[in-house]
C-alpha cells in the first residue's frame, strides 16, 4: 500500500506517494497539470514488488502547496530539491503530459542522477503547449481562465467529461472520487493560482536545454499512446531522434494521453522489461 507522505525540501513542502522496494535507487513518477501522483497508482501496484516507487505531487497538485513560480524550469528545480531531500540517486524517471517537459529539463540538468528515463505522451520541443490546449494557456495569460474554470468545475461529472474526456478512451470509467481529488487543489479560492500554472506553460525553458538533450546518453524509452489528440505519435519519433540514449519507441495502440491511469499494464510491462536490461 502506497503511503502518502510530505517531504521538507529547500523549495517548500512536497507531497508524494512512496511504496515498494528493490535494489538501488527508486522509480520517480512525474505527472502533468490537472492530475496528481495518484495518476500512477495502477502502474505502481503492478511494479511495486520489483522497485521502490515514488510519485511526486507537483506544486499546486495533491498535497503540495502553491509555489512562487510555475515556470517549467523552476518546477524542474523543485523536482531536484525533492530528490535531494529524499537522497534519491540512480533514478528511473517516468513522466507524462506537462510532467514530461519538466522531466526533460530535469534530465538535461541532472543526467548523473538517472539510471533510466521513460517518457509517455508529453510536451516536446515544437509542441508546447500542444495546439489543442493552447487556447487554455492563452486564456490564462489574459487572466480570463479562472472565472470560466469556476463554472466548468462546479459539477464533477461535467468536469470529468470536459477536462479528461479528450485524454481517455472511456472517461466514464474514471472514478468521480479521483476527479475530485485532482481538481480540489485547483478549484475555488485557488482558481487564480491554477490560472498562473497554465499561463506558465511556455516553450523557452525546454528549448533552452535542447543542446543537453541532444547529448543525453541515459538509457531512454518512449511509451506512446497512438490515439492521443494532444501528442501524436510523430512527436515520439522526434524525441527519439533528439535524445541519443533512446533505445525504443513502444506504441500503445489506441491509447490516449492519460493511459497510465486507464491502461496501467501497458506501461508497467515495458517499464519492467526495460529496467531488466539496465
Amino acid at each position: 500500500m502506497a503511503q502518502r507522505l510530505t517531504a521538507t525540501t529547500t523549495r517548500g513542502p512536497a507531497g508524494y506517494l512512496d511504496t515498494g522496494s528493490g535494489p538501488g535507487g527508486a522509480a520517480l513518477f512525474i505527472h502533468g497539470v490537472g492530475t496528481g501522483s495518484s495518476l500512477w497508482r495502477g502502474v505502481i501496484d503492478l511494479i511495486g514488488d520489483e522497485r521502490r516507487c515514488v510519485a511526486l505531487d507537483l506544486p499546486l497538485h495533491g498535497r503540495t502547496p502553491a509555489a512562487a513560480s510555475y515556470e517549467l524550469g523552476e518546477t524542474a528545480d523543485f523536482v531536484a530539491a525533492f530528490c535531494a531531500s529524499l537522497g534519491l540517486t540512480g533514478i528511473d524517471l517516468v513522466a507524462n503530459d506537462t510532467g514530461g517537459a519538466i522531466a526533460q529539463i530535469f534530465a538535461a540538468r541532472h543526467p548523473e542522477s538517472l539510471r533510466s528515463f521513460t517518457l509517455t505522451n508529453c510536451d516536446t520541443i515544437g509542441n508546447i503547449p500542444p495546439k489543442i490546449f493552447a487556447p487554455v494557456v492563452w486564456l490564462a495569460r489574459a487572466r480570463l481562465l479562472a472565472p470560466l474554470q469556476r463554472l466548468a468545475l462546479r459539477n464533477s461529472r461535467q468536469a470529468r467529461k470536459l477536462l479528461y474526456g479528450p485524454g481517455l478512451q472511456n472517461v466514464e470509467a474514471l472514478p468521480i472520487a479521483l476527479v475530485e481529488e485532482w481538481l480540489a487543489p485547483l478549484s475555488g479560492a485557488r482558481a487564480r493560482e491554477a490560472e498562473r500554472w497554465m499561463a506558465a506553460i511556455r516553450a523557452r525553458d525546454l528549448v533552452a536545454v535542447q543542446p543537453k538533450l541532444a547529448t543525453l546518453e541515459v538509457p531512454t524509452q518512449l511509451v506512446w499512446g497512438t490515439g492521443d489528440a494532444f501528442f501524436a505519435r510523430s512527436w515520439a519519433y522526434k524525441l527519439r531522434n533528439l535524445i541519443p540514449g533512446t533505445r525504443e519507441v513502444i506504441e500503445v495502440p489506441g491509447a490516449r494521453l492519460f493511459f497510465p491511469v486507464e491502461r496501467p499494464a501497458d506501461l508497467a510491462e515495458p517499464l519492467l522489461r526495460f529496467w531488466k536490461t539496465l
